[in-house]
């Protein structure tokens, strides 16, 4: 490398043919690749929407019992749950702050500086999530039974919260195993269902919105809410399924299939 009396370095220098020199200019940093930039911001979305959800579902509980919050106009879902047994309250409490606590880890699990820098914090924050994952879908089951869209609800909710920990055990299975290909797809499908906490609270306005002009008379929320209610127990999480399942696919990682399923759980 050649210096200036000023002891600067200088881009090296190359002869052309009629044995000039010229300098080669230093080459610009390349700006991030389309598909890299696009990963980011989905994964920005995915963390900032879950991080809302999880405060706006989680805080209304943590602050007020159910009987108030089922007496109030934005009680939510609280009042079908405010005259059920103890039991049935407790599992509504697990389940809801164990979802919202994966929601909130959930995304950190898939930022790629997190697991290359700080592999002991992925690790254990994988660990806080799983178990969360465990305890909140062993609650769901319970509630399931009484949940507000009736038989619907049973099978989309129930499901849900078996697909959740199905996925859960095979990720766990397979990192064990030191399957880490393996062990991303299942937490991709995983997570997937875990955001179907935010799919369902952005599902429930659009499918009321989409009922406004086929309502005739006085508009009557309570049944409007409760047709667009009786669609998400399996809208909030099959279209995340897919959707995990092609980005899977797409990165080259192991696909689904039924004995993947029974292996990694074995």
């Amino acid at each position: 490398m050649t210096t200036t009396s000023t002891g600067a370095s200088q881009p090296p220098a190359a002869s052309d043919r009629s044995g000039t020199t010229a300098r080669i200019a230093p080459a610009a940093s390349a700006p991030p690749p389309r598909g890299r930039l696009g990963t980011r911001i989905a994964w920005t979305w995915v963390l900032l929407s879950s991080l809302a959800i999880a405060a706006f579902a989680v805080t209304p509980y943590l602050t007020a019992s159910l009987r108030s919050l089922a007496d109030s106009p934005s009680g939510g879902l609280a009042g079908n749950y405010a005259d059920q047994p103890w039991p049935i309250q407790l599992a509504l409490y697990v389940h809801i702050v164990g979802g919202g606590f994966a929601l909130v880890v959930g995304p950190l699990q898939f930022w790629r500086g997190l697991r290359t820098r700080h592999p002991r914090v992925h690790r254990w924050t994988g660990r806080g999530y799983l178990t969360a994952v465990g305890v909140a879908g062993l609650a769901g089951l319970v509630i399931a039974p009484v949940n507000d869209a009736g038989l619907v609800g049973l099978f989309g909710f129930g499901t849900l919260g078996l697909l959740w920990l199905a996925t859960g055990w095979a990720g766990y299975r397979s990192i064990r195993r030191g399957d880490v290909a393996s062990h991303r797809a299942w937490m991709m499908r995983n997570f997937s269902l875990t955001y179907a906490a935010v799919t369902l609270r952005i599902w429930i306005p659009l499918l009321i919105l989409v009922q406004v002009p086929f309502t005739t008379g006085a508009f009557d929320f309570d049944a409007v809410f409760a047709n667009a209610y009786a669609v998400v127990p399996f809208l909030c999480w099959l279209p995340n399924l897919v959707v995990a399942e092609w980005l899977i696919a797409r990165r080259g990682l192991p696909g689904f299939r039924p004995a993947t399923l029974v292996a990694s759980g074995s």
